[in-house]
């Protein structure tokens, strides 16, 4: 009919039926190494991470670091063997690692560096670059750079 129709009820808040989403701001994964001055020298040199912070025990002995690139961080801590020397670590676990830098320098980077890649630098079926790496531990890491648009 054209005419404005005036409220005149009390607004609400709408209940909500389900738990809110988690929104997070950064992951920061903490990989418990098996000996940390060669995962510190695989990570800082042959990808690039720099040690952002040092944790050591009470006798000064470095226990783990925080490492970082970009806005990213990653922790690195010695493992204590409470579990037994033998144990597998990074087996079953892959960590995908965005960037905006050339992939295939990166790649001769890490190759420069002495470490063999576990994928050379690849064209992504959905778009994009990327190859992988192992650490020390098995820790599977894939470097990619997404496909610009």
């Amino acid at each position: 009919s054209g005419r404005l129709r005036l409220f005149t009820g009390t607004l609400r808040p709408q209940r909500k039926t389900a738990p809110e989403t988690l929104r997070l701001r950064s992951i920061e994964p903490a990989l418990t190494v098996a000996d940390l001055p060669r995962s510190i020298k695989f990570y800082t040199e042959a990808l690039g991470f720099f040690i952002g912070d040092r944790y050591t025990d009470k006798g000064g002995a470095l226990q783990g670091v925080t490492l970082k690139a970009g806005v990213c961080e990653i922790g690195l801590s010695q493992d204590d063997w409470a579990k037994g020397r033998d144990r597998q670590r990074g087996g079953a676990m892959r960590i995908y690692c965005t960037t905006v830098q050339d992939v295939d320098q990166l790649a001769a980077r890490v190759k420069a560096a002495g470490y063999q890649l576990t994928a050379e630098p690849y064209e992504q079926p959905w778009g994009g670059r990327a190859f992988s790496v192992a650490d020390p531990d098995g820790f599977q890491l894939t470097i990619y750079r997404q496909q610009e648009k």
